[in-house]
């Protein structure tokens, strides 16, 4: 590339980078009003990336100024604690469970609410979708009440009914306690998910419908052979934005068990935020570490959903 001789007799930027200069100067501006957005960016997302990857390799209890450089200690004691396996384990449990279920379940849901000759349709989406924006600690300490076994509604019903003959502690049990909360979650975010579908079904013309009716074919010929089928390249989209939301389970798992009883309930961030913090001993230095090893984790499901973008992009385009 070739340089220009500027007025003034001296070299001049060449071609392509007079043209950057000229266009971000054109557009100063934008910029300048992007520019608080970048800091606080870098400020509360950056920044705290790269303090946990530096923080990860020191024996530090996050108060006082001795930090000792250990390297990759940090991540060898993680990958043989087997409190941090079992709380993977539990995370990926409740994942496993909960998302098919409620992907599952606001579909059904959000067919029915889509059709536009249903009464009270807005009513019914309104009230699904309130917990969603409920603050999830105000849901994990009213749930611990209204599941108590000493005078919570949900024991006074079942033993009216006469379905149980004592009172369940449903949080207090270790084979009922995550059961409890992963409901307790799917009940919460459930509106989340038909939200997802709502825009999904939206996208459908009218006219595919039309065209379908036309043809002879039922509400099941049509939902079966023209809903479900162009839904499907959503589906995979869905599935792992849910699991991501899903993996995000620390504030109600801590005010309703606090990862007991007997870490049956031991959420990877929660088992994260006792070794850090909570702990009699701080360590933030190991929780930084089990924070890197987790975001990792969901690096991965981050990127399988930009596969999935790109595929849903790809299915829609062709069809």
């Amino acid at each position: 590339m070739t340089s220009r001789v500027s007025r003034e007799g001296g070299p001049a930027l060449p071609a392509r980078r007079r043209g950057v200069a000229t266009r971000i100067w054109s557009e100063r501006w934008a910029y300048a009003f992007l520019l608080p957005t970048l800091l606080l960016f870098g400020a509360y997302t950056v920044w705290p990336i790269i303090s946990s990857l530096y923080y990860s390799m020191l024996d530090w209890n996050g108060l006082g100024s001795d930090r000792a450089f250990i390297g990759l200690a940090n991540y060898t004691e993680a990958f043989g604690d087997p409190l941090f396996w079992k709380s993977l384990g539990i995370t990926l449990t409740v994942i496993a469970v909960t998302v098919p279920l409620r992907v599952g379940l606001s579909l059904l849901i959000a067919l029915v609410l889509n059709n536009p000759r249903l009464p009270l349709a807005k009513l019914f989406r309104t009230a699904l979708f309130v917990p969603a924006v409920t603050t999830t600690a105000i849901i994990g300490v009213v749930m611990g009440f209204i599941f108590d076994p000493a005078g919570g509604p949900v024991n006074e019903l079942l033993l009216d009914l006469g379905i149980v003959d004592q009172p369940v502690d449903f949080l207090g049990d270790p084979s009922s306690a995550l059961w409890t909360v992963m409901g307790v979650h799917m009940w919460k975010w459930l509106g989340i998910t038909l939200v997802y579908w709502l825009a999904a079904l939206q996208t459908i013309p009218a006219t595919v419908y039309e065209a379908a009716k036309t043809d002879g074919a039922g509400s099941w010929a049509a939902l079966r052979h023209v809903t479900l089928p162009m839904l499907k390249p959503f589906l995979i989209i869905i599935l792992l934005l849910t699991a991501i939301e899903t993996m995000q389970i620390f504030d109600l798992v801590l005010t309703m068990t606090n990862g007991g009883p007997f870490f049956s309930t031991l959420a990877t961030e929660v088992y994260i935020y006792q070794q850090a913090f909570a702990s009699s001993t701080p360590r933030l230095g190991y929780g930084a570490a089990l924070g890197v090893l987790f975001g990792l984790l969901t690096l991965v499901l981050a990127g399988l959903q930009a596969i999935g973008i790109r595929y849903a992009n790809r299915a829609r385009s062709s069809s």
